[in-house]
């Protein structure tokens, strides 16, 4: 029987990607819940949290392959952003909160790819 060596290095780099897919899942979850029950929350504490957790996902869960997808997304999020969707009655207030709340979430994420992405290209590597 073969057996096969697998480095500390792979498995911690398995597990920091896992903690930054969870990061993501938890930020999205925070971000739709304090939309909803948007005067509960403090804004500087769920803007640090938001901050924080697109912070780790943008240094630690995406991808090469993953970079240009991501990049569309956050822009389209953040063209949407700028929608004033508090006029749509009774449901808009909720959507506008939810969706700023994204915005504030992915922006961190998209920096730092973005910033990934030039360094890379500077360097002549093939995104």
């Amino acid at each position: 029987m073969v057996q096969k060596k697998v480095s500390v290095t792979k498995i911690a780099d398995v597990e920091i990607h896992r903690i930054a897919h969870y990061a993501f899942f938890i930020g999205i979850i925070i971000s739709i819940v304090a939309g909803l029950f948007h005067n509960l929350v403090d804004p500087a504490t769920l803007v640090t949290t938001l901050v924080i957790l697109g912070t780790i996902v943008g240094l630690f869960n995406l991808t090469a392959k993953e970079t240009v997808p991501f990049l569309v997304s956050a822009i389209a999020l953040m063209l949407a952003g700028i929608v004033n969707l508090g006029l749509i009655p009774v449901i808009g207030i909720y959507l506008r909160a939810t969706l700023s709340n994204i915005v504030v979430f992915v922006v961190p994420c998209a920096i730092l790819l973005g910033m990934k992405t030039i360094w890379k290209l500077a360097r002549g590597h093939q995104i």
